[in-house]
C-alpha cells in the first residue's frame, strides 16, 4: 500500500478537482512544490518566471475554491499562467513550453478547456470575463467569472472600461487585482501612486476589512467588528475607493502570499457575492526564488538557467542585437538635436529606450500599457515643435492603430515610429507575430514605411527618420542579433523611396523588403552553383515605392518576386497594384510574392517558424526556379 505521506502532493494533483480533496495544510505545502515545478521547468525551457512566481498561493487558492472549468479563470497577458498549466493537467508538459509543438507560453482555448479565454496583450481579461458573466445570465456558459490582472494591465484604457461597463451591468463577477507594483517595467502614473497609497497608509492586514466597501461578505462573526472598524476610520482615506466609486464591492489589500487570508476570502466571496467583487491582493513578482526577486524585472522574462545561480545562458553572437543598434543610433541623433524625444509604453528595456533615458531622462517618457495614449501623446509632441521616436513593438502598436489613422496620418505629422520586433518572433508565438504593420501603415496616406534589412542599414533608417520632417515615417526591424556587416561610424539620411541593387545578375530578381534580404543572398550563391545568377535588390521602402527600380528591374528580367517578413496586402501587394497599373503584365513578366502564410504561425524557433512560412534560403531557390520554368527564360540581361 502506498504511503501518502511521502508522496510529494503535486505528483497527487492531475486536475484542480483533486485539490478539493486536500486540506489547507496542504495546500500549503502544494504551493510549495508547484513554486519549485515552476522554477524547474522554466530553467530547462526559458520564458517568463517572476510573473508566475508571484501567483503560486492565489493559482492554488483559486483552484482550490473554484470549480474550473466550469468557472472561467481569466488571466490576463497570461505571463503568470505556467502554474496554472501545472495544475491543471499539463505538467508532463510543462518542459515543453514555448517549443515547437508544445505548450504556449500564454493561456490558449485550444490547448485546454482550462484555458476559458486566450491572452497574449494586456488589459482584456475584464471585458472578457464580463463576457462570460453576462453570457452565463444570457443562458450561455454557467459558472463565476474570475479576472485576474496585474496593476501594470490596470494602467490601460480599455481595463477602465470594462470595470465601468461591469459596475453599470451590476453583474456577478470577480476581478482580482493583483499588485505586485511591477509590470514589465516598473509601474508609472498616477494609479499605481494610488494603489501604493491603499496598503501603506496604516499596519498591512490590520486594515483590510476597514479598506473595503464589501463587509456583507465577511463572515457573520467579524462583521460588526468590521463594520466599526470602517466607522471609525470614516473620512480617512482608506475608508473609500476609486473601484467602489465604480460599482464595484472593494475588498483588500490582502497579502497575496498567505493562503490563510486567500482561502477563506475566495471561499466567501464564492458564497456570497451577488454583484461585481474587486478583491485587491499584493503580492511580489519573482516570489521565492532569489535570482528572480533581486532582478531589475523581477524575472519577467529569461532564457535558460542554472537554478541555483539563477545565470541564463548566453547564446554566443559577434554581432549586436538590433534593438541595441537603434538605442545607439537614436543616442547619437538626439545627442544633435535637442528636440529627439522618446517614447516607449511600458516596454523601455524591450526598446532600447531604457539607454536613451540613461543618457536623456528628461527627453524619455514610459507613458504605461496605454499604446493609444503613447501615438497620441508623440503627435501632440510632434504638433508642438519636437522630433517624436515612439518606439512599439510591431504587435503592439496594432492597440493603438485608430491614433496612428486618425491624430498622426490624417494630420500629417512627423511623428516616428520605431517599429522593433517586426515579422515572427519566436517562443511568444501569434499573439506577438509583427507580421501585420507593413499592411496597416503603408495603406495610409502619406506615411513613409522602411524596414532594415542589416543593422548597417537600421542606422541609416534612424537618421533618415530624424530628418524627415515632412509627415509620419516608419521604420521596422527584427528581434535578435544583425548580421555581423561593417558598421559605419554614424548613420546617413537615406534618400526617400529610392532602393539600391545589392547583387547584379539576370534572367530573374527578387526585391527584397527587410532582413529576408540575407537568405535571398544564400539562396543566390546556392544557385550560382547551377550557373543561375539573379539580380538581388534591397528596397529599403514600402511606401513610397521605388517606382523607377521596380519598372526597371520588370523591363530588364523576364521575372520578378518579392520577398517580405510580413501578411499579404504588404509590400509584394503594393509592387503587383504598380505593376499592374503600369501594364507590365501586359507584357509578360512573370511575378510571385513571398509573404508569410495566411494562417498564425504556432511559437517556436525564429528560423523554424520561418521555415514552415516557406521563407528561408532552400524556399527562395525554389521559387527561383519554379518561376524560372514558367517563365521560360529568354535570358535578357540588366
Amino acid at each position: 500500500m502506498t504511503d501518502l505521506t511521502k508522496t510529494p502532493i503535486l505528483d497527487r494533483v492531475k486536475l484542480p478537482s483533486d485539490l478539493k480533496a486536500l486540506g489547507d495544510r496542504e495546500l500549503h505545502q502544494l504551493a510549495d512544490e508547484l513554486r519549485s515545478e515552476t522554477i524547474s521547468a522554466v530553467s530547462v525551457t526559458g520564458g517568463h518566471l517572476g510573473a508566475g512566481l508571484g501567483v503560486v498561493e492565489l493559482t492554488v487558492a483559486l483552484h482550490a475554491v473554484f470549480d474550473t472549468p466550469r468557472d472561467k479563470i481569466i488571466w490576463d497577458v497570461g505571463h503568470q499562467c505556467y502554474p496554472h498549466k501545472i495544475l491543471t493537467g499539463r505538467r508532463d508538459r510543462i518542459r515543453t513550453l514555448r517549443m515547437g509543438g508544445g505548450l504556449a507560453g500564454f493561456t490558449k482555448r485550444t490547448e485546454s478547456p482550462y484555458d476559458p479565454f486566450g491572452a497574449g496583450h494586456s488589459s482584456t481579461s475584464i471585458s472578457a470575463a464580463l463576457g462570460f458573466a453576462v453570457a452565463r445570465d444570457l443562458g450561455g456558459d454557467p459558472g463565476d467569472a474570475i479576472a485576474v490582472i496585474g496593476d501594470g494591465a490596470m494602467s490601460a484604457g480599455m481595463a477602465f472600461e470594462a470595470l465601468n461597463n461591469a459596475g453599470h451591468l451590476g453583474k456577478r463577477l470577480i476581478v482580482i487585482l493583483n499588485d505586485n507594483e511591477m509590470s514589465i517595467a516598473p509601474p508609472v502614473g498616477a494609479l499605481s501612486s494610488y494603489l501604493t497609497s491603499l496598503y501603506t497608509r496604516g499596519p498591512f492586514q490590520d486594515l483590510k476589512a476597514a479598506a473595503k466597501g464589501a463587509v456583507g461578505l465577511l463572515p457573520p462573526p467579524i462583521q460588526e467588528g468590521a463594520r466599526r472598524a470602517k466607522e471609525m476610520l470614516k473620512g480617512m482615506a482608506v475608508g473609500g475607493t476609486l473601484f467602489e466609486e465604480l460599482g464595484f464591492s472593494y475588498v483588500g489589500p490582502v497579502d497575496g502570499h498567505d493562503l490563510d487570508q486567500l482561502l477563506p476570502l475566495l471561499r466567501t466571496v464564492k458564497s456570497r457575492a451577488t454583484g461585481p467583487v474587486l478583491i485587491h491582493v499584493v503580492t511580489k513578482k519573482g516570489k521565492g526564488y532569489a535570482p528572480a526577486e533581486n532582478a531589475a524585472d523581477r524575472g519577467h522574462a529569461t532564457g535558460k538557467f542554472d537554478m541555483v545561480t539563477g545565470v541564463q545562458a548566453k547564446a554566443k553572437s559577434n554581432a549586436p542585437s538590433y534593438t541595441a543598434v537603434f538605442a545607439r543610433a537614436l543616442i547619437d541623433e538626439a545627442g544633435r538635436d535637442d528636440k529627439i524625444v522618446g517614447i516607449t509604453a511600458a516596454m523601455p528595456d524591450g526598446t532600447g529606450l531604457k539607454q536613451f533615458a540613461e543618457r536623456f531622462p528628461r527627453r524619455t517618457f514610459d507613458v504605461g500599457i496605454a499604446e493609444q495614449h503613447a501615438v497620441t501623446f508623440a503627435a501632440g509632441l510632434a504638433a508642438g515643435g519636437m522630433k517624436p521616436f515612439c518606439a512599439i513593438y510591431s504587435t503592439f502598436l496594432q492597440r493603438g492603430y485608430d491614433q496612428v489613422v486618425h491624430d498622426v496620418a490624417v494630420q500629417n505629422l512627423p511623428v516616428r515610429f520605431a517599429i522593433d520586433r517586426a515579422g515572427l518572433v519566436g517562443q511568444d508565438g501569434p499573439t506577438h507575430a509583427g507580421a501585420y504593420d507593413i499592411a496597416f501603415l503603408a495603406n495610409l496616406p502619406g506615411m513613409v514605411v522602411m524596414a532594415a534589412a542589416d543593422e548597417a542599414e537600421l542606422m541609416h533608417m534612424v537618421a533618415t527618420a530624424a530628418a524627415h520632417d515632412s509627415g509620419p515615417i516608419a521604420f521596422r526591424f527584427p528581434r535578435g542579433e544583425g548580421t555581423g556587416v561593417e558598421m559605419p561610424e554614424r548613420g546617413q539620411v537615406l534618400e526617400i523611396g529610392k532602393g539600391r541593387i545589392v547583387q547584379q545578375g539576370k534572367g530573374v530578381a527578387i526585391l527584397s523588403f527587410g532582413t529576408r534580404l540575407s537568405e535571398a543572398q544564400k539562396a543566390c550563391e546556392s544557385l550560382g552553383a547551377r550557373g543561375i545568377t539573379p539580380t538581388i535588390a534591397d528596397a529599403r521602402f514600402a511606401k513610397p515605392l521605388d517606382r523607377d527600380l521596380i519598372l526597371r528591374l520588370a523591363a530588364t528580367h523576364d521575372a520578378l518576386i518579392t520577398l517580405e517578413e510580413g501578411a499579404v496586402g504588404g509590400f509584394g501587394s503594393h509592387v503587383a497594384q504598380l505593376l499592374s497599373d503600369e501594364a507590365v503584365f501586359d507584357r509578360g513578366l512573370r511575378f510571385r510574392s513571398m509573404v508569410l502564410p495566411d494562417r498564425f504561425v504556432d511559437h517556436d524557433a525564429p528560423y523554424a517558424m520561418y521555415d514552415t512560412s516557406a521563407l528561408n534560403a532552400a524556399h527562395i531557390e525554389a521559387k527561383v526556379l519554379e518561376v524560372m520554368g514558367v517563365a521560360r527564360l529568354a535570358g535578357r540581361t540588366a
